[in-house]
């Protein structure tokens, strides 16, 4: 079963995630998630708190959920709904930018779907033909260990997974360059690049990359070799502070399982027997809830800024996981 999980426009009132600079999206992307799962499942129950405020309880996750009716086991959380206004401008007030992390075990063969899948998903949440950049973020790559920076620091931990290799990046970059042939993406983008494997990634593909987009977590300056490089075949280099490993699956479970900070959609993994006692000597009983393994597959961020004032009008995620009993 496909979950599609989605944050909608965390940048409207109630639902904005004020992040520190400084701060890795993962907690972004975590806070986002939740925020709006407790938004939809979450009501009052006519009783109040001791200090005056309403009390609440999770609703059925199946009440605020959809599941696909057209035969596709697709569970969306929550219920997507792309009847809102979208953006309020027309299409050329704005830069709309992607950025797609295909991660770690899942299948590269899927790729062209799955991308397709993401960039479907937010022009239909944004009410828009078409988008600015397109930036494509592949597991295993770190901009420290691609480039040998004098300034390196150890602060990443362990590796989180093996970079695959570039054959397979140049075959999924086919699919990005159809979509720009098609006038969906107008620029395409890769991240965390550094300079020998930019060289031979610009040696292979037909439509180069206009945006390198790299983390200076480990590396406090861009070493040269690589401004001279991108300067000469003009390849924009972006900084950005996104997380590695921006979805771990023990992440997706907490996010939606049963626990007090999760959503109520997935079942508790322990056996009835190993749940913890009552007072009274009575296991509690199972909640109800989806059963098998989480596999994270792909996560999609996206941000809409008004050209002429330079705010973001709209900014979220999506993310879809296999369910697998």
């Amino acid at each position: 079963m496909k979950l599609i999980l989605s944050t909608g426009n965390i940048m409207e009132g109630g639902s904005s995630i004020r992040r520190d600079p400084t701060q890795k999206s993962n907690a972004e992307l975590v806070a986002s998630f939740r925020n709006n799962f407790a938004a939809h499942s979450l009501q009052t129950d006519g009783m109040v708190n001791g200090n005056g405020t309403a009390k609440t309880h999770r609703s059925n996750y199946k009440t605020w959920t959809h599941m696909a009716d057209d035969g596709r086991m697709e569970l969306e959380v929550p219920k997507l709904s792309f009847d809102r206004s979208g953006l309020q401008e027309e299409r050329e007030q704005y830069d709309i930018t992607l950025k797609l992390f295909y991660l770690s075990g899942a299948p590269i063969e899927k790729r062209a779907v799955q991308t397709r899948e993401a960039v479907n998903l937010v022009l239909k949440e944004l009410h828009m033909p078409s988008l600015n950049l397109l930036i494509i973020s592949f597991p295993g790559i770190y901009f420290d260990e691609e480039e040998d920076c004098p300034d390196k620091i150890s602060t990443r931990g362990p590796v989180e997974a093996e970079p695959e290799p570039l054959e397979s990046q140049i075959e999924t970059w086919k699919v990005l360059e159809q979509l720009h042939k098609e006038g969906i993406v107008r620029k395409l983008g890769i991240a965390e690049f550094g300079h020998d494997r930019l060289q031979t990634f610009l040696e292979k593909t037909t439509l180069r990359p206009s945006v390198d987009q790299i983390n200076l977590r480990d590396c406090c300056s861009v070493p040269k070799s690589l401004l001279k490089l991108a300067k000469s075949q003009h390849v924009e280099l972006l900084v950005h502070n996104d997380c590695s490993n921006v979805l771990p699956r023990g992440t997706v479970r907490e996010l939606l399982g049963p626990g007090p900070d999760g959503a109520g959609v997935l079942a508790e993994t322990t056996k009835p027997e190993e749940k913890q006692k009552t007072l009274h000597g009575e296991a509690h009983a199972p909640e109800e809830g989806l059963k098998g393994e989480v596999q994270p597959l792909w996560v999609v961020k996206y941000t809409a800024v008004v050209k002429n004032r330079g705010v973001v009008e709209d900014k979220g995620y999506f993310a879809v996981a296999e369910l697998t009993e």
